[in-house]
């Protein structure tokens, strides 16, 4: 296959588009829309990263319709950005050279649940509580659980994570196999149900993350979990936000097998208490939950009050309802919505880094004085059981110097957890916004094989364009 591009990706002209339409509305009707409101909703709205519309949007409901406008668009060269959502922070949405926006919230069939294999198959649209409430009755669960509600496909292509990966992992270890639709409308199946393999290259992971720039995702098999004997959940409120990462890194590495363990720093429990009704303590907050059996839970709990104990943490306050943990882990994943209200009006800039476990509390302490010595309303919120946090300052965009200060901010956090050897992004994914971070912390080498990859599975660069890594 020819890898280099035949020409810079440009904007499709006016009769290129027209042409586009005719072809897609003979074969989706009021399926395709291109009016100005729905073009809107499909670039990115959620931060202050700037809104890129489509030209057109199209709401497929089967893989060979997927295929079908891929291939008209491959055809005239046209840019596709798939959609699932729209819950993405880094602006992996937008249409910087306009395209057809591939809407796949009208794939939301769950295919099959192989209970005795643990194992299921679903469409992209389907939501990870959308799945959840199907799987309840089952007594099985899928344990990834980003705050938003966001579909299965959308967080296959950011490699998604949640509360529980600390325990459960990420998106990377749950899929089994995936359905894709390839640049060229072909469509490939990445592996089988198998629990592991080792035939051939891993196109599933290849897959996964790759954030629309490859192809599009409209199947996913995916492992699940047993819904546990036993669940605990508590909080637990330390002096400083020091305090209670140095108590997550000692719980880690004595292995309390902790299934979520997250940080909210004084100003996000502050936004949480008004935004859900909670009464927090207004200090930095550790949330805590176990998963196993009754006894197991029990010991899991009071081993890790004991090292709390040893970081001035305290009192560890059970939440044993269900009603309360759940009431309780709404609140976090509302949080983005929460630190919001503190600044009505601000544009948010929500970001995050991973750092290896035993920088955590370095990288979280600097990250807290800079916030101070910028002058920013910046919550901080985290799945610190893996090194993971998130910071969302709000900013007004109207003050020139205020943007200069929190774009500074953000550079500075990024490159402090390069410089501890971490990542530009844990979670949230690379889209726009992450991009110039990339040479920094993978090489040059390493970025130029990411080209490759790209080129020789995308050559006319059509999927997903301006995300990642620049051509």
């Amino acid at each position: 296959m020819n890898v280099s591009l035949s020409k810079p990706r440009l904007r499709p002209s006016a009769a290129t588009l027209a042409a586009l339409s005719d072809d897609l509305a003979a074969l989706f009707g009021q399926r395709l829309m291109a009016a100005q409101a729905v073009r809107e909703q499909h670039g990115h709205t959620l931060t202050w990263v700037k809104n890129q519309p489509p030209d057109l949007v199209v709401f497929p409901q089967t893989t060979a319709e997927v295929s079908e406008i891929v291939r008209l668009c491959a055809a005239r060269d046209v840019p596709v950005v798939p959609f699932g959502t729209g819950t993405s922070l880094e602006g992996h949405v937008n249409a910087p050279f306009g395209g057809v926006s591939v809407d796949l919230s009208l794939m939301k069939a769950i295919i099959a649940v192989h209970e005795e294999d643990l194992d299921c198959v679903v469409e992209p649209g389907v939501t990870r509580k959308e799945l959840n409430e199907h799987l309840r009755d089952k007594g099985l669960f899928f344990p990834i659980d980003p705050g938003a509600d966001a579909s299965i496909g959308g967080m296959v292509a950011t490699r998604a994570s949640g509360t529980n990966a600390v325990r459960y992992g990420t998106m990377k270890d749950v899929v089994l196999s995936l359905t894709v639709v390839m640049p060229d409308g072909a469509i490939v199946k990445t592996a089988s149900r198998a629990r592991k393999s080792s035939a051939g290259y891993d196109l599933t992971r290849l897959m996964i993350g790759s954030e629309g720039t490859l192809g599009i995702v409209t199947e996913i098999t995916l492992r699940l979990q047993g819904i546990p004997e036993a669940i605990s959940a508590g909080i637990c409120p330390f002096p400083s936000v020091k305090a209670a990462c140095d108590a997550v890194i000692v719980t880690i590495q004595t292995g309390i097998p902790v299934a979520r363990i997250e940080l909210l720093d004084e100003v996000q429990v502050r936004a949480v208490n008004l935004h859900s009704n909670l009464t927090l303590p207004e200090k930095p907050l550790l949330l805590l939950e176990f998963h196993g059996t009754v006894a197991g839970v029990q010991e899991q709990a009071e081993r890790f009050a004991d090292i709390a104990a040893e970081f001035e943490g305290g009192p560890f306050d059970w939440a044993t309802k269900a009603e309360d943990r759940s009431r309780l882990w709404q609140a976090r994943h509302d949080s983005y919505w929460a630190a919001r209200g503190l600044r009505p009006g601000a544009e948010s800039v929500a970001t995050d880094v991973c750092v290896p476990i035993s920088r955590l509390a370095e990288c979280v302490d600097e990250t807290k004085r800079d916030i101070v010595a910028s002058g920013l309303i910046a919550p901080i919120v985290g799945h610190v059981g893996d090194g993971n946090f998130h910071v969302q300052p709000l900013v007004s965009i109207d003050d020139p110097a205020e943007v200069a200060a929190c774009e500074a901010f953000v550079d500075r956090l990024v490159r402090r957890a390069l410089a501890m050897e971490g990542t530009c992004t844990g979670e949230h994914g690379v889209g726009q916004k992450k991009m110039k971070y990339l040479e920094i912390e993978h090489g040059p080498a390493a970025l130029d094989l990411m080209r490759a990859l790209k080129r020789s599975i995308d050559p006319h660069n059509i999927m997903n364009p301006g995300k990642i890594v620049a051509l």
